[in-house]
C-alpha cells in the first residue's frame, strides 16, 4: 500500500490504534478515490468534534506538510489575467482538496434549527452539497449524536461514502457507516484524544498521494 508508512508510524506512536489500522487505511483509500473522481468531503460533529471538523478542513484545503504550488491552467490564467497581482496569486495560492465543515454555517444552522428541527442541521446541508461518490465523515465520541446520525442516513440515500469516527461501541452510527473507525475508549475526552492522530494521518496519507512524499516527523 502506497501509504503503509503512515499507518505503521501511527500505531508505533499510538499502539492502542492497532485495532483500527485497517479501517484507517480503508478510509484513506476512499478519500483518495473520491478526490480522483472530482468529489468533495463533508464533515460534521458537535462540541469538540465540531472543532475537529473545522480542523480537518484546514488540513485538506491548503498545504499540510507538502508544497501544493499552483500549476497548469490555473497558473497560466492567473498570469495572463492580472499581471503582477496574478503572478503573486500564482506564487502564494495552493492547490486544495475540496472539503466542507457542516458545522461552520451559523445562519443556515440556526435557520434549520428554528424552522425545521435541530437534529437536521447537518442532514439539510448533505441534501444541498452531497453527490454520489462524495465522502462524509461523521464524528461522534458516543456514536449516538442524532444530528450526525441523520446526516449519515441522508448521505447513504445520496449514494455517498460514509465514514464514522467514534468510540469503541460505535453507537447508533455504526449501522449507517461504510467504514467505522471506532477507537478504543468510552470516555469522551479519551476518545477525542485518539481522533486527532487518526484524522491527521488520514490527511497526511491523502496529501502524500496527490502532492508528494512527506513523512510524519520530517
Amino acid at each position: 500500500m502506497e501509504n503503509s508508512f503512515f499507518l505503521e508510524e501511527l500505531v508505533s506512536r499510538y499502539p492502542q490504534l492497532e485495532v483500527v489500522k485497517e479501517e484507517v487505511g480503508q478510509a484513506a483509500e476512499s478519500l483518495i478515490r473520491c478526490y480522483e473522481n472530482g468529489g468533495k468531503v463533508l464533515i460534521c460533529g458537535n462540541g469538540g468534534s465540531c472543532s475537529d471538523s473545522d480542523h480537518i478542513v484546514g488540513e485538506l484545503m491548503k498545504g499540510f506538510e507538502n508544497k501544493r504550488r499552483i500549476s497548469g491552467d490555473l497558473k497560466k490564467n492567473l498570469l495572463e489575467s492580472a499581471g503582477e497581482r496574478g503572478a503573486y496569486l500564482a506564487e502564494k495560492l495552493q492547490h486544495a482538496l475540496p472539503a466542507i465543515s457542516l458545522t461552520a454555517h451559523t445562519a443556515l444552522i440556526t435557520a434549520v434549527a428554528n424552522d425545521t428541527d435541530a437534529d437536521l442541521i447537518f442532514a439539510q446541508q448533505v441534501v444541498g452539497y452531497g453527490n454520489p461518490g462524495d465522502v462524509i465523515i461523521g464524528i461522534s465520541s458516543s456514536g449516538n449524536s442524532q444530528n450526525v446520525v441523520d446526516a449519515l442516513i441522508t448521505a447513504k440515500a445520496k449514494e455517498m461514502v460514509v465514514i464514522g469516527l467514534t468510540g469503541e461501541t460505535g453507537g447508533k452510527m455504526k449501522q449507517h457507516c461504510d467504514i467505522l473507525i471506532n477507537v478504543p475508549g468510552r470516555r469522551t475526552a479519551f476518545v477525542q484524544e485518539l481522533h486527532l492522530p487518526v484524522y491527521h494521518v488520514l490527511c497526511l496519507m491523502v496529501e502524500n498521494h496527490f502532492f508528494g512524499k512527506s513523512k510524519i516527523g520530517d
